[in-house]
């Protein structure tokens, strides 16, 4: 099952779990689409995988299976990552 990691690695915006604006690669890295876009040219920083737009869950769904709170950061941001 999908994490829903909730914020951008690069940037650190909030990236709730009915987002449209999240990405993933299939590691589950998550980016906000302006950082995906202007920053990673589509390609993950961390494993050169593609991002793609990260599916939502039904918020009834979140109730039993909820997105984790665990943010991850890059404190450099991923202007140097690429």
């Amino acid at each position: 099952m999908l994490e829903l990691r909730p914020s951008c690695e690069c940037c650190d915006k909030d990236l709730p779990p009915e987002s449209t604006e999240a990405r993933i690669c299939s590691f589950e890295c998550t980016f906000c689409t302006n950082c995906t876009i202007d920053i990673l040219k589509g390609s993950c920083p961390n494993c050169g995988g593609e991002l793609v737009a990260r599916p939502r869950r039904p918020m009834e769904k979140l109730v039993n299976s909820p997105a984790t709170t665990e943010r991850v950061f890059k404190q450099g941001g991923c202007k140097g990552s690429v």
